[in-house]
């Protein structure tokens, strides 16, 4: 029996009182200094502050904020509602959030194992600040390395006949017990009806540098094609096949030499990389979506 706990110890000196503000709304002139200010009423002190405005002037401006504020937890009711009237009147979307409120994600695999292993060995040594609740698949051969990790681990198979009750089962699984869905490998196309109860809260890791190359069998695809460099993409889930909003990717320059097997080879290295920031991003609260555009503000 694995002697892990799902739900490692808090890290040593983590800000219990330590808060995340994140805002879009119209450029114009003030947000800066209506935010500021509402936070030095509060007596909240400012620790790290990002943005960004768009091009042309006037369009939109993207803000995130880490502030520690005393009590937090009690009053982090009365600060969103204090807040609301700033926020209407610059007309912005927002969510302020607890930074020491991990957040819990779900991991679906079907049967390369790379992605996966990246997850869980950040999370082991505490690299990835979220809780793994559950991980999901379609096959059964991950279930001795997730369960040595002391994760539960649910096997629930899928065919053309059986996907929508399959799908079903899962919704079940992680419906209120995780905040999001990490398709890591899983090589399963999510559907419509899934997807809008986790909205920009299913990341998957494409293993081509999109847009080149959607769909299946990227890799023999840039061999056919010739290319010399082959990457992967990490981006949020949407009904467009491999078309969301894309949060990260790297690549890695190959050549005439390599085979088909030697880009799948070189590219594990940098799906599974790409996969495990582009998580740790997310659960930090350091991604902002517009239409399908990400605007992410990495540590």
């Amino acid at each position: 029996m694995s002697l892990i706990s799902r739900s490692l110890p808090e890290r040593t000196g983590r800000h219990m009182n330590r808060a995340r503000m994140l805002i879009s709304c119209p450029d114009r002139p003030g947000i800066v200094a209506a935010v500021s200010q509402f936070l030095a009423r509060q007596e909240a002190n400012i620790v790290h502050s990002d943005q960004y405005s768009m091009h042309p002037p006037g369009a939109l401006f993207f803000i995130r904020i880490e502030f520690d504020l005393d009590r937090l937890e009690s009053r982090l009711d009365a600060l969103k509602r204090d807040f609301a009237p700033v926020a209407d009147e610059f007309a912005m979307s927002w969510r302020i959030t607890e930074a020491s409120r991990r957040k819990k994600l779900a991991v679906f695999v079907s049967k390369e194992d790379h992605c996966l292993l990246e997850l869980l060995w950040q999370w082991k040594s505490g690299d990835l600040d979220a809780d793994l609740e559950m991980v999901v698949s379609n096959h059964p051969d991950m279930r001795e390395t997730t369960e040595s990790f002391g994760i539960p681990y649910y096997h629930i198979p899928v065919t053309a006949a059986t996907k929508a009750e399959a799908e079903r089962t899962q919704l079940e699984l992680v419906n209120g017990k995780v905040d999001a869905i990490v398709l890591a490998r899983y090589m399963q196309i999510i559907s419509p009806t899934f997807l809008e109860h986790y909205e920009n809260r299913i990341i998957n890791i494409h293993h081509s540098f999109l847009p080149a190359f959607v769909g299946g069998k990227p890799y023999a695809q840039a061999y056919d094609r010739g290319v010399k460099i082959i990457g992967a993409t990490a981006h949020y889930v949407t009904e467009e096949l491999d078309g969301g909003p894309i949060i990260e990717q790297d690549v890695q320059r190959v050549s005439h030499r390599h085979s088909v097997d030697d880009l799948k080879r070189i590219g594990r290295h940098i799906e599974r990389t790409v996969l495990a920031r582009a998580v740790s991003w997310h659960v930090e609260d350091r991604v902002l979506v517009h239409e399908n555009k990400t605007v992410v503000f990495p540590s």
